[in-house]
């Protein structure tokens, strides 16, 4: 079973960046096409991005794209998320997990995710 760990989070200013990960264990996450999710106070848990195995496909939620990069290190069964010029709607407990195929829905148990806040 696999089990993913996020950190990386934190309190910055609105322009600020912040570098998250996500790592796995259990089993290697490296054929599964990964991506990382967010819930901000009050809504519902809503997709951000997605990297397929080998790292040459990514997509993005129109919300983030250009200022959000999604990566992997298959060695270290490892998920990142670069987070530049954040804003305040960033706000959000951030997850990973592996997405099913041909959709940015999340396949596994929710981990706990790792707050990310963003002062204005």
């Amino acid at each position: 079973q696999v089990q993913l760990v996020e950190s990386g989070g934190g309190l910055v200013q609105a322009g600020g960046s912040l570098r998250l990960s996500c790592a796995a264990s259990g089993r290697t996450t490296s054929s599964d096409t990964m991506g990382w999710f967010r819930q901000a106070p009050g809504k519902e848990r809503e997709f951000v991005a997605t990297i397929d195995w080998s790292g040459g496909y990514t997509y993005y939620t129109n919300s983030v794209k250009d200022r959000f990069t999604i990566s992997r290190d298959n060695a270290k069964n490892t998920v990142y998320l670069q987070m530049n010029s954040l804003k305040p709607e960033d706000t959000a407990v951030y997850y990973c997990n592996t997405v099913v195929t041909g959709t940015t829905a999340g396949l596994r148990s929710w981990g706990q995710g790792t707050q990310v806040t963003v002062s204005s």
